[in-house]
C-alpha cells in the first residue's frame, strides 16, 4: 500500500493536539511513589481495542493511528474490524504491514457470530495473515429470549465448535463478556448463566477475554459472585482482559464507562487477587472515548492517560 504522507499539524487537529493538551491536563498521576514496587500489568502486556478509537481509524486510518499509539508505549492491538474509509480498499496484509511498521503485534480481534457462522475460515485466514494468535467475538452467546439452560448449552456446543476450527488452525478462539452473560437462567432461577458457559465449554477449545468492567456491572445487576473468583478458578481460560473503568453511579448498570484511573473498580486489587503476573493481556478499552472533550485531547487523549494509569498499577 503507498504510504502517503500524513500532515502532522492535520493529525493533531484530529486529535484535538493531544500532546500538549494531556500534559497540560494533568490528569494521569506520576508513579514516583509507587516505583519501587512490582507492575501489576508489564508494558508488553498493555494493549488497546481499537473501538476505543474507532472515530480516528476511521477518519485518520490505520497507518496514523498506528504510529500515534507506538508513540505511546501500546505494544499490542485488538481488532474490531479491518476496514476505514481513510484508507479505501486496505487489505489485512496491508495492516500487518503497518502493525509491523510501528512494531506493535495484533493479539485479538473481535468478529460477529454471524460471521463465524457463515465463513469461520475466512475469519482464521485473516487472523493469520495478521498473526493474530486470539480470535474471537463480542456478542452475548444468545439473544435476550433465549437465555435459558438448553439455550447457553447450544451456544456452547457451537463455541466448541468455533474453538475446534480456530485450533486447528493453530488459533485460539475467545468470548468477550459483557453484562448479561451474568444474569441467571430465563427458565432457572439456580443457574448462573455464565457458569454454564464455563461448564459446558471445552477449556482447551474456548478461551475467554473477560470485560472486567461488565463483570462488576454485572455483579450489580445479578449479585452473588466475584469476577475475581472466577479468573482465579480458570486462570489458564483468561488470555485476555479488557482493562475498562467505570465510576459508580445510580444508572441501571451501577456504573458509568470513565477513563481508566478515573473509576471506582479496584484494579489494584484484581490484579493482585489473580496472581500469575504477566500471562495475561490487558486492552484498555472505553466505549465512549470518542466523546471525550478536545481540550484534553480526544480519545487519543484518553487513550494516553489510561495507558500511563496501566502501567503505573503496581502491587
Amino acid at each position: 500500500m503507498a504510504r502517503p504522507e500524513i500532515d502532522r499539524r492535520r493529525f493533531l487537529a484530529a486529535v484535538a493536539g493531544t500532546t500538549m493538551a494531556v500534559t497540560a491536563a494533568g490528569l494521569a498521576a506520576p508513579a514516583a511513589a509507587n516505583a519501587a514496587k512490582g507492575m501489576l500489568v508489564p508494558p508488553g502486556k498493555i494493549g488497546i481495542q481499537l473501538f476505543t478509537i474507532r472515530n480516528l481509524v476511521s477518519s485518520l486510518g490505520f497507518r496514523a493511528v498506528f504510529e500515534e499509539l507506538a508513540r505511546l508505549g501500546y505494544q499490542n492491538v485488538e481488532f474490531a474490524g479491518y476496514s476505514s474509509p481513510a484508507e479505501p480498499g486496505i487489505t489485512v496484509q496491508q495492516i500487518k504491514q503497518l502493525l509491523d511498521d510501528n512494531g506493535l503485534t495484533g493479539i485479538g480481534s473481535h468478529v460477529g457470530l454471524n460471521a463465524f457462522r457463515t465463513n469461520i475460515e475466512l475469519e482464521l485466514d485473516r487472523a493469520e495473515i495478521l498473526g493474530l494468535p486470539f480470535i474471537g467475538t463480542a456478542n452475548e452467546p444468545v439473544t435476550a429470549a433465549n437465555r435459558t439452560v438448553a439455550g447457553y448449552r447450544a451456544a456452547a456446543a457451537e463455541f466448541n465448535a468455533f474453538g475446534a476450527a480456530a485450533q486447528a488452525r493453530g488459533l485460539c478462539w475467545y468470548q468477550h463478556n459483557h453484562q448479561n452473560e451474568f444474569r441467571f437462567a430465563n427458565d432457572d432461577p439456580s443457574v448462573r448463566l455464565y457458569d454454564l458457559l464455563l461448564a459446558e465449554t471445552d477449556p482447551k477449545l474456548v478461551f475467554l477475554e473477560m470485560d472486567i468492567y461488565w463483570a462488576y456491572v454485572g455483579q450489580h445487576i445479578a449479585p452473588g459472585f466475584d469476577p475475581i473468583a472466577y479468573v482465579i478458578a480458570n486462570r489458564l481460560r483468561y488470555p485476555l482482559f479488557h482493562a475498562k473503568d467505570g465510576r459508580r453511579s445510580t444508572a441501571a448498570n451501577g456504573y458509568d464507562i470513565v477513563e481508566f484511573g478515573a473509576g471506582d473498580i479496584d484494579f489494584q486489587r484484581f490484579y493482585t487477587s489473580i496472581g500469575s503476573r504477566g500471562r495475561h493481556y490487558s486492552l484498555y478499552e472505553q466505549d465512549n472515548a470518542p466523546n471525550t472533550s478536545p481540550d484534553v485531547g480526544g480519545a487519543l487523549g484518553a487513550a494516553e492517560r489510561s495507558f500511563d494509569a496501566i502501567y503505573e498499577l503496581r502491587g
